[in-house]
């Protein structure tokens, strides 16, 4: 059942979004216009076909990728549902008119091309992973993904992504660049953005989680309070080959904190069985806050 919010809430909600739209989309302009295009870097999504256009004939980058953006949204729209539409739609508006308009009163990058591919990754992921956040994109390829993975489940996010943005950098340093430096710098950037936007919306709260199977489950999870001041949960288990009761302590904490909790529960017990996990994002008491 949907819930009946005061107005001042919307007012606040959409407010929000829009300067977020605005911040993201001075990013993504910036890496793409004052970076990226410069140095003749592919780049992947629509900016990149953009992009493509821009060097070929001149054209708009932001305008082209508006454009392009128009029959793949028709075509994903049922699949994709009203309300990601209408914020998706109003991102790539804000998007398109920031690179068109606010990057170019901006200074074009000339310098050395490795420190260009970095600005264009990390500029770039940024702004991509701001736009995530308030579950919102930029359209096209994200547009595309979505629908082929809703026609699709079996395909992980991750492969549909890899493809895609692999063929449209390929495609752009194939027509334009036309050398294997540019190919390189475009896989750079689609890695950095990546990885940015992973860290940006996961890493910074991101730690490790440890499954503990020992006999002495008590004992190990006061030491881990006594050295790190992090409780844990036990869990009951049983053995498939004895058919014996187990407890597993189970604890989640940060990267640092990590090694000194193996080597507290060794020194309880030896002979425990310790898997230890990456955690992408950990949420409440004495954690990031809900």
């Amino acid at each position: 059942m949907k819930k009946n919010y005061p107005t001042m809430w919307y007012v606040k909600k959409w407010s929000i979004d829009i300067s977020i739209d605005i911040l993201g989309g001075v990013l993504i302009a910036l890496a793409t216009y004052n970076f990226a295009a410069a140095s003749e870097f592919p780049v992947v999504g629509l900016n990149g076909i953009a992009l493509i256009f821009y060097h070929l004939w001149g054209l708009p980058i932001g305008k082209v990728a508006l454009l392009l953006n128009i029959p793949i949204a028709l075509c994903c729209f049922r699949i994709l549902g009203r309300d990601f539409f209408l914020r998706s739609l109003r991102t790539i508006i804000i998007t398109s008119f920031l690179m068109d308009y606010a990057a170019p009163l901006f200074p074009v990058y000339q310098g050395d091309r490795m420190l260009a591919a970095i600005c264009t990754g990390v500029l770039s992921g940024l702004g991509f992973a701001l736009i995530y956040m308030r579950d919102s994109s930029t359209g096209g390829a994200d547009f595309i993904m979505l629908t082929l993975k809703a026609l699709n489940p079996h395909l992980t996010l991750g492969k549909i992504a890899f493809v895609m943005d692999a063929l449209i950098v390929l495609l752009g340093t194939a027509i334009v660049s036309k050398d294997i430096d540019s190919l390189i710098y475009g896989m750079i950037i689609s890695f950095l953005l990546s990885t940015v936007v992973d860290k940006v919306m996961y890493g910074i709260d991101a730690g490790k989680m440890t499954l503990i199977v020992t006999d002495y489950a008590k004992e190990v999870a006061q030491k881990i309070d006594e050295v790190t001041a992090r409780g844990a949960t036990f869990l009951k288990a049983e053995g498939s080959y004895s058919g014996e009761n187990k407890d597993v302590v189970m604890c989640a904490c940060n990267n640092k904190q990590m090694y000194i909790i193996r080597n507290a529960v060794k020194e309880i017990d030896p002979k425990a069985f310790i898997i230890i996990m990456e955690s992408n994002e950990v949420l409440g008491e004495g954690f990031k806050p809900h």
